[in-house]
């Protein structure tokens, strides 16, 4: 293959990333919104949404446990993590492409 083609490659495998994980994201937020609201959480969306973000909270979750019971920070550290992610996968993809233009 020459450098363009994987460059391309590169380059639509970051644009689709970089559509998902805000998609990820918010999803993320609405999940956690919705722990305000119990009849959000118990509708389809909810338990769909539980589905997808309770098995990324949970290993949070044992690392840092809810605050006095009440105050669980597993899905602020969750956001956080996944910005980094992002970020890291950015400069990793906009190293490729640097490195091979």
């Amino acid at each position: 293959m020459d450098n363009q083609t994987i460059i391309d490659i590169v380059i639509f495998i970051q644009s689709f990333i970089s559509t998902v994980f805000p998609i990820f994201f918010w999803g993320l937020i609405i999940y956690i919104l919705s722990s305000w609201l119990p009849a959000l959480r118990e509708s389809v969306v909810g338990q769909v949404l539980g589905k997808i973000y309770e098995p990324l909270l949970e290993p949070v979750r044992k690392l840092i446990p809810p605050l006095g019971g009440v105050l669980d920070l597993s899905p602020i550290i969750l956001l956080l993590v996944i910005r980094l992610f992002m970020s890291g996968l950015n400069a990793i993809f906009g190293a490729i492409i640097t490195g091979l233009v």
